[in-house]
């Protein structure tokens, strides 16, 4: 496979596919970029170095893993379809011999242990799961200290929502509370085979330095924003019923937060103080 600068074209793309009897399915999120230059924006805006060790979820043909590995950065790839990872090595191999690539044949939502032990993500986020992929990853891997994905563009834009903002809900505080989210550009769909019917943006992250709280008070905040969310125009004394039942708007007033307020309103920070109090 002679391939000009080590990165996969279009025709290369389908070449590969052809060999593997694969049609691109909706049900993994299959949509393989087929654009070098799209690639080359993607890992630079990633910051990604021959020092980190990097986890790519779902790398399907192997656009971003040879752009990646291009910048002398281990890569460890988990991929779901078993003809995708039993091809990914071979297709490395002819373009990038010797690279630092390791191949985790798995679901990456049941991921929690990897070798290698990754400090960054960066990778083309199946859409139909790529806010519980994020949240599981960055609950079982703390290490992760800064990422780079692309994700659907009004999932991206939720992510990185800041409180107020008519977007802002449940992914964008669960997101706040591992740490900084940023978006980082749009991405065309003509980059993809196939052609997605949706939108796709960049998004960025930097890891909290230190955790804003212990795993309990997590897992008891994020049952609050999924209880503050689930019916966003109702008011906090009224949606947080569920959780509290009759003590909701005391507990609200003791954490400092006004039982009238709507959960688009409050910060992470906000709604770890009701957990605190909870």
């Amino acid at each position: 496979m002679a391939v000009m600068g080590g990165y996969l074209g279009p025709a290369e793309i389908r070449d590969l596919a052809e060999l593997l009897g694969l049609q691109p399915t909706k049900k993994l999120g299959q949509n393989f970029v087929v654009d070098a230059n799209t690639v080359r924006r993607i890992v630079a805006a990633s910051g990604v170095t021959d020092a980190d060790t990097v986890v790519e979820v779902g790398p399907g043909l192997g656009s971003l893993t040879l752009g990646l590995l291009a910048t002398g950065a281990s890569v460890v790839a988990v991929e779901i379809d078993p003809r995708l990872a039993g091809q990914l090595p071979k297709t490395v191999d002819q373009l990038h011999p010797d690279a630092p690539l390791t191949v985790v044949t798995a679901d990456a939502m049941t991921v929690t242990e990897l070798p290698g032990n990754p400090n960054a993500l960066v990778a083309n986020l199946p859409y139909n799961i790529s806010v519980p992929v994020l949240l599981h990853l960055l609950e079982h891997f703390p290490r992760l200290r800064t990422g780079l994905v692309m994700v659907q563009a009004e999932v991206g834009q939720r992510l990185a929502a800041p409180p107020g903002s008519k977007v802002y809900g449940s992914p964008s505080v669960k997101a706040a509370w591992y740490g900084a989210w940023r978006t980082a550009g749009q991405v065309s769909r003509q980059v993809f085979w196939p052609v997605p019917n949706v939108d796709s943006i960049l998004v960025g992250f930097e890891r909290h330095a230190t955790p804003l709280g212990t795993e309990g008070e997590r897992r008891a905040m994020f049952a609050i924003v999924d209880a503050a969310f689930q019916q966003r125009r109702k008011m906090l004394r009224q949606a947080l019923v569920p959780v509290f039942g009759t003590t909701a708007s005391a507990t609200l007033e003791a954490a400092g937060i006004d039982p009238t307020a709507r959960g688009e309103q409050l910060s992470v920070a906000d709604f770890l103080a009701i957990a605190r109090v909870g």
